[in-house]
């Protein structure tokens, strides 16, 4: 473990992970400079805070402070492309990422779970399985609360089960799960990264420091994409997909079903799970793949997953509304999560699409074309919103109808007045929030709020009966 006393410390970004680095450091004894490229209420609040306990801050920073410094941390949304950062590279500062450094002063074995899509619904799964298999374990990382907000206590677990983003891995140095969950690759953040191949190198980090006593648990298409550019998986491998039948953990209908050797056969019905859709048959393999590796007993794993219920902002059934369904998939902000959204909405026509899709948000290097045919299988229109909605228009106009609006509560009256009983509207933004709202969370409770203000407005309430034409009149549209 490190020693930080006296040592002068440069913490990048001064969200989450960057307030819970500047307070472990100075718990360690070093001399710590906060800094951030932007200066607003919340900041300034932060900023007061880590001030009253001898942090020096500085905010609206474009260039590193003056001086000497041993060391510097970065937070996930700092990208090494800032001057900040290149600066400092430059002076030869050692920069680490705020999960490196927790990861340092940690005294527990980690479990790291990463991917594209699926890594908190994983991350749950996995922590539930080890409480209920009576392991001692947290949840932090990538998931909401910070490493470093949490090193004091790994003296008390078995493991901590860590959620990590690309963002993350990119500022490792010594980080090595002795578990390390894959569960898929595909585009994303690609307005950070200069090809999917820098992503996909990025992501292979996770095993990078493993050794061969440790575990990989990679999907296996996944796993090809690693290998056909050359990134080593150095650790005993397990395998699970969906769709190749020859992963070592593999779905027929809803039965997920093991070929490892001493553990053949079915593992666990989807049925008596609350989850759905292939990409929650590959979260439910995965987590049951690391009850195998660290020998709970596979009847306490099931029953932890079969109990599990889904988190917010995933897929999220809000109301049903004079028999429309209103889906808050607010943390769906990549292609791929919002295709996986369409496929397991519940079809009312057969052929005929029956989703009002509302998606926009914060442009993340997309080619939006890609999910074309999709959207013209499933969604009769799709409602756009924030900074892509003219690009999200000229790529999908296409392929169903497209109308724009300023506002996601004027979407989601627009996409409720046209709906009819077996239709869903659907919120799945295929982008970050990040021009409109402070997080997905706050988008995605925009969503509700505006499901029930429609319900109020409609004069039913949520139920899963009565039609909307004939019953209590459609209000105005908010303008």
């Amino acid at each position: 473990m490190p020693s930080h006393a006296n040592q002068s410390v440069l913490v990048l970004g001064l969200g989450s992970s960057g307030r819970a680095a500047c307070l472990m450091l100075k718990a360690h004894g070093a001399r710590v400079t906060a800094v951030d490229s932007a200066d607003t209420p919340a900041l300034r609040e932060t900023a007061a805070q880590l001030a009253a306990g001898g942090v020096r801050v500085e905010l609206g920073a474009t260039i590193p402070p003056v001086g000497h410094f041993d060391l510097a941390v970065l937070s996930p949304g700092v990208p090494s492309t800032l001057r900040l950062v290149k600066d400092l590279a430059a002076r030869e500062v050692p920069l680490i990422s705020e999960l490196e450094l927790g990861y340092q002063h940690t005294v527990c074995l980690n479990i790291a779970i990463t991917g594209t899509n699926g890594k908190t619904t994983t991350t749950e799964l996995v922590e539930r399985a080890l409480t209920h298999s009576h392991k001692h374990t947290l949840a932090a990382g990538n998931i909401g609360t910070p490493v470093c907000d949490i090193v004091g206590r790994t003296r008390e677990l078995d493991y901590l089960t860590v959620e990590v983003s690309s963002f993350q891995l990119e500022g490792i140095q010594h980080f090595r799960p002795s578990v390390a969950v894959l569960l898929n690759i595909t585009p994303d953040h690609l307005d950070r990264y200069a090809s999917m191949a820098d992503y996909v190198r990025t992501k292979a980090r996770l095993f990078e420091n493993q050794q061969p006593f440790d575990w990989a648990i990679v999907q296996s298409e996944a796993l090809a994409q690693l290998r056909s550019l050359g990134c080593k998986v150095p650790s005993k491998t397990l395998t699970f997909s969906a769709n190749n039948r020859r992963a070592d953990i593999w779905m027929d209908r809803s039965l997920l079903i093991s070929r490892i050797e001493g553990w053949e056969g079915p593992l666990l019905d989807m049925e008596r799970t609350k989850l759905r859709g292939q990409h929650n048959a590959e979260n439910l393999m995965a987590a049951l793949a690391v009850g195998r590796v660290l020998r709970l007993p596979l009847e306490l794993v099931v029953e932890s997953l079969c109990s599990y219920q889904p988190g917010e902002h995933r897929c999220e059934l809000v109301a049903e509304v004079h028999g429309v369904k209103f889906i808050n998939d607010s943390k769906a902000t990549n292609l791929d999560a919002v295709a996986k959204a369409l496929r397991s909405m519940p079809a009312s026509r057969p052929g005929e699409p029956n989703v009002w899709l509302i998606a926009g948000g914060r442009d993340k290097g997309f080619d939006f074309h890609d999910i074309g045919p999709l959207l013209a299988h499933r969604v009769r229109e799709a409602f756009l919103v924030g900074e892509t909605r003219a690009k999200l228009r000229a790529a999908w106009s296409l392929f169903t109808p497209c109308a724009v609006k300023d506002t996601l509560i004027e979407a989601v009256f627009g996409a409720a007045e046209k709906a009819e009983p077996g239709d869903v509207v659907l919120l799945s933004p295929a982008c970050s929030s990040f021009d409109q709202f402070q997080d997905y969370r706050q988008r995605g409770e925009v969503f509700r709020q505006a499901v029930k203000q429609w319900a109020r407005a409609t004069d039913g309430g949520a139920s899963g009966t009565g039609p909307i034409s004939g019953g209590a009149p459609k209000p105005a549209s908010p303008h």
